[in-house]
């Protein structure tokens, strides 16, 4: 199990390259809910989401010998930026395998930072499966998107933050929620905010269709989502729990947020509006899930992590123009 000292020691490893992102509130969106909401801005974080952080403290993990062989990782958009970007920062070579509907701006992104792109139908091919081989192949280190333990310990440091941002303000959280695919932020966040808020409430939010860590934490094992099924959420949409995360979740998380399409895209339209962001559908589940009652925040202290906002700029725009 993660510990909260290791990802202190994260935060240092990745301090003088991570933003150390805003934590912003809005008066106007708190009246209307009778709460105070804070939105964790990771979109302003290198490469556009938090993945630099876990992509980052991965990379500086390695051994000289593994960093000059080059690095691999799979990913639907934001781990990848982060991989390359953070590969790029310590002058390493990196592959990377992306779903082939992958939005445009994200694998054009990971291009410019100097990676190597290989795409693969998400639908019927998988990418663990692809991905050993290529790594095996060019004698590369897999970085793996969340089941992956210096990752989640990167992540964490979203969760750290967030503690040491209230606790300036004189405040301590009754409500934390992050998006959740594999549940690398998530568990990361949830070990740093227990350890200070032990009686805070944390959520997984996903979109309806992939409430696998929902489902699973009802449960009490992993399952799986159906893989005919699709989602504007696509940096989320991951087949089920990581192997390493799920005891994480069980152990700190109270239960799930599933959101529905319109309330992310309405939680996208709020974030524009009342905050003055950007954040892509994906990471916009966590605001949909306190926005839209799935959690009562009345009278609360709620943190929603914005995980990234590498949005498509045409989805972004026809989200914008949609009328509520």
């Amino acid at each position: 199990m993660i510990s909260y000292s290791d990802i202190l020691a994260a935060a240092e490893t990745i301090k003088s390259h991570a933003v150390r992102t805003p934590l912003v509130e809005s008066p106007l969106l708190n009246d209307k809910l009778g709460a105070r909401l804070f939105l964790k801005c990771e979109m302003l974080q290198k490469a556009g989401s938090f993945k630099f952080r876990g992509a980052y403290n991965a990379i500086s993990n390695l051994s000289e010998a593994e960093r000059a062989n080059g690095v691999f990782a799979y990913s639907s958009g934001n781990h990848a930026q982060g991989v390359a970007f953070a590969a790029k920062l310590m002058g390493t070579h990196a592959i990377i395998l992306m779903p082939e509907d992958t939005p445009k701006i994200k694998l054009q992104n990971t291009k410019e930072y100097g990676a190597e792109v290989i795409t693969y139908d998400r639908y019927t091919e998988s990418r663990e499966e692809i991905g050993v081989a290529i790594a095996e192949k060019n004698n590369l280190t897999l970085i793996k998107p969340y089941d992956y333990e210096p990752v989640i310990q990167g992540q964490g440091t979203v969760g750290l933050e967030i503690i040491q941002q209230l606790q300036e303000l004189g405040l301590t959280p009754d409500m934390v929620a992050t998006p959740c695919g594999g549940g690398g932020l998530l568990a990361g966040t949830s070990i740093a905010v227990h350890e200070h808020a032990p009686d805070a409430e944390i959520f997984a939010a996903e979109p309806v269709n992939f409430d696998d860590a929902t489902r699973s934490l009802e449960i009490g094992e992993r399952v799986s989502n159906d893989t005919e099924e699709r989602s504007i959420c696509d940096a989320i949409v991951t087949p089920m729990p990581g192997e390493i995360t799920f005891p994480i979740l069980q152990k700190h998380v109270t239960g799930g947020l599933v959101v529905s399409e319109d309330e992310v895209k309405n939680a996208m339209r709020v974030a524009f509006q009342y905050l003055k962001v950007v954040i892509e559908p994906g990471a916009a589940t966590a605001l949909a899930g306190f926005l839209s009652g799935k959690a009562n925040i009345t009278g609360k202290i709620a943190v929603a992590v914005g995980s990234g906002g590498n949005v498509d700029p045409a989805l972004y725009s026809e989200i914008l123009s949609t009328p509520t």
